[in-house]
C-alpha cells in the first residue's frame, strides 16, 4: 500500500502539516488540484498537484507528483522541503500510528524497524504535535511506536498529554521496551497522568534474563523491563506483554508463561506474536526462523496455560492452516492493512476471511504447511 509520494517542491523550506482537500472550498490545510487559481491558493498552506507551478509566485507546495490516488479527503499529509509527501494519517483505516523516533535502547535480533543512531526526537515532536489536533475526534484507536518512544524524555509525556486532551475518546497502545520505567520518576509521572485509554506493549521474551538480554542485544535489559512492569503497575498504568515466537523464545515457552503468571499476572493482555521478516530478520535468519508447524506443540501448552489460569491471551500474525483447531479461538486479525497480504494459495481458501494471513515480507519465507482449506 503507498503511504508516500513524491513531486517537485516550490517554496517549502520547512514540513507542512495538513489535512488533504481535493475541493477549492474544502475545509482543510492542503489543497490537491490540478486547476486552482492564486485566490484559491491563498486559501491553503500548500498545494499538491500533478502539474508544474502554473505561476511563477505560486503559494507553497509539491508540483508534478506521479499519483496521489492513495489519499482521500481529510487523510492528513506531511510535505517535506525535498519533495517527500508522507501520509502521516489515513481517515479510512483502523490501523494509524505515529513514529515517535528511530532511536533505541536495544537493538533486538528480529527488529522489523532497525534502530537509527541519529536525534531526531526534536523533529518527529513538531511533526506530531501539529498532526495530533488535526486527527478526527472519533478516531478509536492509534498506535505509537520507535524505535523506543521513552527516549522523547519530557517530550513524550507532552506529546501523551496532548492526544489524552485532544483525543480523550481514543485507545491509544503504545510499543516500548518498557525499560525506562525502570526508573521510579518516569513510572510516577505516566501514573500522574491518570491515562486509562493508554496500554503499553512491552516485551518479555524469556524467564531467564541472560536469555532475554541476548535477543534484546542490551546488557540487564530484563531486569530493567520487568523493575519496569512492576513500577507501571503499581501506579495502575495498563500493560500487555508480548512474546515474538521464534528459535530463541521457543524452548523456554511454557516456562515463560509460568513465569508471566506467577510473577506478572496484572498483565491485562499476553499477545504471541509470529515473526516478520523485515529489518534485522534476513540478517539473523538462522538464528531466528523455525517453521511455524515445528512449533505449535510449545503454543498451544503456553498459551491454554495462561487461558486456562484466567489471564487475556492472543496469537498474532499466525496462519489458521498451520495453527491448531484449539488455538483458532485466540488468533487475531492483527497484521496492519498497509503491510497485510496473502500467499496465492489462500485464494482457494474458505477461511480467508477469518485467518491473519501475511506480513508482505512473509511472502519471502513461509510455512511449509500453508494449504487452503475447501
Amino acid at each position: 500500500m503507498l503511504l508516500k509520494t513524491k513531486g517537485i517542491p516550490h517554496g517549502i523550506d520547512r514540513p507542512v502539516v495538513g489535512r488533504v482537500t481535493f475541493s477549492a472550498t474544502g475545509n482543510a490545510e492542503i489543497l490537491i488540484s490540478d486547476a486552482y487559481s492564486h485566490e484559491t491558493m491563498r486559501r491553503y498552506k500548500a498545494v499538491l498537484s500533478g502539474l508544474p507551478p502554473l505561476y511563477a509566485d505560486s503559494s507553497p507546495g509539491v508540483f508534478s507528483i506521479a499519483d496521489t490516488s492513495h489519499l482521500h479527503e481529510g487523510d492528513i499529509v506531511v510535505a517535506h522541503s525535498d519533495g517527500v509527501v508522507n501520509t502521516a494519517y489515513r481517515v479510512n483505516s483502523a490501523h494509524n500510528f505515529l513514529l515517535f523516533t528511530e532511536r533505541c535502547n536495544s537493538n533486538c535480533l528480529m527488529c522489523s524497524q532497525p534502530p537509527r543512531d541519529r536525534d531526531d526526537t526534536d523533529y518527529l515532536y513538531q511533526l506530531h504535535s501539529q498532526t495530533i489536533p488535526l486527527i478526527p475526534k472519533d478516531c478509536q484507536e492509534l498506535g505509537i511506536t520507535g524505535g523506543e518512544p521513552t527516549l522523547l524524555g519530557d517530550r513524550f509525556f507532552k506529546l501523551l498529554t496532548q492526544i489524552q486532551q485532544e483525543l480523550p475518546d481514543t485507545e491509544v497502545h503504545c510499543l516500548t521496551n518498557g525499560r525506562s520505567f525502570a526508573w521510579q520518576g518516569m513510572a510516577d509521572r505516566m501514573g500522574e497522568m491518570n491515562y486509562s485509554r493508554l496500554m503499553f506493549g512491552i516485551p518479555v521474551y524469556s524467564d531467564y534474563p541472560a536469555q532475554h538480554d541476548y535477543i534484546v542485544q542490551a546488557k540487564d535489559a530484563f531486569h530493567q523491563t520487568v523493575r519496569g512492569l512492576y513500577n507501571l503497575a503499581k501506579k495502575n498504568v495498563r500493560v500487555e506483554l508480548r512474546i515474538v515466537l521464534h528459535q530463541q523464545t521457543i524452548p523456554r515457552l511454557v516456562k515463560l508463561a509460568k513465569f508471566i503468571y506467577k510473577n506478572l499476572p496484572f498483565a491485562e493482555h499476553v499477545a504471541f506474536m509470529g515473526l516478520e521478516h523485515q529489518g534485522y530478520t534476513p540478517h539473523n535468519i538462522r538464528k531466528l526462523w523455525i517453521d511455524p508447524e515445528d512449533y505449535q506443540q510449545e503454543l498451544s501448552a503456553a498459551v491454554l496455560y495462561l487461558a486456562d489460569m484466567g489471564m487475556n491471551v492472543s496469537v498474532y500474525n499466525a496462519q489458521l492452516c498451520v495453527t491448531p483447531g484449539e488455538l483458532w479461538e485466540y488468533t487475531r486479525r492483527s497484521i496492519s492493512d498497509w503491510k497485510n497480504v496473502y500467499h496465492e494459495e489462500c485464494s482457494r481458501c474458505v477461511m480467508q476471511e477469518k485467518c491473519g494471513g501475511f506480513f508482505a515480507s512473509g511472502m519471502k519465507m513461509h510455512s511449509r504447511g500453508i494449504l487452503a482449506f475447501n
